[in-house]
């Protein structure tokens, strides 16, 4: 008696219906919409900004950012 996975056939089906939902026609050349593209811009500079200002304290160590020197204090918060 040989067992059979209901997986595999699912994934098959899974794998067919996006391909028909995200291809409809070959012909086309393949464009992104501009607002994703805009999207996607934004969300990795504000990573990068979030990323930056975790690790300041090591980027500051190997003299990549800088200690605040140059900085008019008429600029800096109380």
């Amino acid at each position: 008696m040989q067992i059979q996975s209901k997986a595999l056939p699912q994934s098959f089906s899974l794998r067919r219906s996006l391909q028909s939902f995200t291809a409809p026609d070959q012909g086309r050349a393949e464009m992104s919409h501009p607002l994703l593209i805009v999207s996607v811009v934004v969300l990795l500079t504000l990573f990068a900004i979030v990323q930056i200002d975790l690790h300041s304290a090591q980027l500051q160590a190997i003299g990549l950012l800088s200690h605040g020197t140059g900085i008019d204090p008429v600029f800096l918060s109380p």
